[in-house]
């Protein structure tokens, strides 16, 4: 008599390997300085020196305001001060022939107290008139703007040809940091000891940005901060991620998901989430004998990543485990192994 059949399934090999503990959380990509740019004088905005959407560097040339009347302010200070340092030498002059002459009992005394104040007030009056010279310099020094910080400019908000104020809200153009950039995202209070505990032994924590369908990894960055207090509405506490961002795949306001890695198993034994079967009782495998039958083994689930799932009890690296055709299959089944990832027998390379 010819023996059962056997059922075709496709299987894996439990392997050796490292699996990941991760937290995620919903985010969104934040700069980490974002800057409105505004003109501190008065002035007609007479030139700009940058594109819509160029990056710039810290100290860059940015937008030039009207200096005249601010130079036309800087001469009338300088002989301002020319007229008084003139009249605090004659009055230091008079002062010093008083001083002589009152040793002769010359002049009263009063005439020399008097004197002395004069020249107290002189020099009061040079000392403001260097604040007015200092005051249009740096007024002149306002008319030339410069970025304060590196980044990407936005759209201008200004046009050449217009007065601009130092009391206007809207700025002249907004300056957004995007190397680095941050990620700002949320994980639930219950999760919020275990990362507390990483960050004070010191570790440094990973964390990758995902696009909103958690297809494709954007970026890898680095824990850097957790917010100091939870928000009672919703549970959750927000963290800041850090991101060179050197390929700008990172858009400030961007939605993302942001997966922190907490812990790293290693040397643990791993299968393929799909070898995994659950029933009402128990959560169990199928496990393929060297003789081609199969039979059923309880184990132990651990770590998920993915689609790879750890064992922590019940199976041993090495061991075949069916994948696929389990619907079939019962203890003591005789099947036909394909192991996934190798290519069917009689196939042509």
């Amino acid at each position: 008599m010819r023996g059962p059949i056997a059922t075709p399934v496709v299987a894996a090999k439990a392997r050796r390997g490292d699996v990941g503990v991760y937290i995620t959380g919903l985010g969104a990509v934040t700069p980490i300085y974002t800057v409105t740019v505004r003109s501190r004088v008065d002035g007609q905005l007479m030139k700009i020196y940058y594109q819509e959407g160029e990056v710039v560097h810290q100290g860059d040339p940015l937008v030039e305001i009207d200096p005249r009347p601010y130079e036309v302010q800087l001469t009338q200070a300088e002989g301002q001060l020319i007229k008084d340092q003139a009249a605090l030498a004659n009055a230091q002059i008079d002062l010093a022939r008083y001083q002589t002459l009152i040793t002769h009992n010359a002049v009263p005394e009063q005439q020399l107290a008097t004197q002395k104040t004069l020249v107290e007030q002189y020099q009061g009056a040079v000392k403001s008139d260097q604040g007015q010279i200092d005051s249009a310099k740096l007024n002149l020094t306002y008319c030339h703007i410069t970025a304060p910080i590196a980044g990407r400019v936005g759209l201008r908000l200004v046009d050449p040809g217009n007065i601009v104020h130092a009391s206007d809200q809207n700025g002249l153009l907004v300056i957004t940091q995007i190397q680095p950039i941050s990620v700002i995202f949320t994980i639930s209070e219950d999760q919020v000891p275990t990362v507390l505990a990483k960050m004070r032994s010191g570790q440094r924590l990973r964390v990758d940005a995902y696009d909103r369908d958690m297809n494709e990894k954007l970026a890898q960055g680095w824990l850097t901060t957790i917010d100091n207090q939870i928000d009672q509405t919703t549970g959750t506490v927000k963290l800041r991620g850090t991101f060179g961002n050197q390929d700008n795949a990172l858009f400030p306001n961007q939605f993302v998901n942001a997966r922190l890695l907490v812990e790293e198993k290693r040397g643990v034994t791993v299968v393929p989430s799909a070898v995994v079967q659950r029933s009402s009782q128990m959560t169990y495998v199928y496990v393929v004998k060297p003789d081609s039958t199969v039979t059923i083994r309880q184990v132990t689930l651990g770590t998920t990543e993915g689609d790879q799932s750890e064992i922590t009890a019940g199976l041993a690296p090495g061991e075949v485990v069916v994948m696929t055709g389990v619907d079939k299959l019962q203890e003591g089944s005789k099947v036909s192994v394909h192991l996934d990832g190798e290519k069917p027998p009689g196939k042509a390379q």
